[in-house]
């Protein structure tokens, strides 16, 4: 059996890196089509997202990395 990949919402995401302060931030940047994922634009900020994916938020990038072992 294949493990299920570890995923976190965009909006989540977002207010992770510090794109955002907050998750009123996160959905209006969202709503607006401010953020793109993989070079979409993408609004809805309960997209998932899985190790790999390329965010782009207020000029910035960032890639979604696997979490580390602690």
């Amino acid at each position: 059996m294949s493990e299920d990949p570890i995923t976190i919402k965009l909006a989540q995401f977002l207010k992770w890196v510090g794109a955002v302060n907050t998750g009123g931030e996160a959905k209006v940047l969202i709503q607006y089509g401010e953020v793109l994922v993989n070079g979409v634009v993408e609004t809805r900020r309960g997209r998932k997202l899985v190790p790999g994916d390329v965010v782009v938020a207020q000029g910035q990038v960032y890639e979604v990395a696997e979490e580390e072992d602690v």
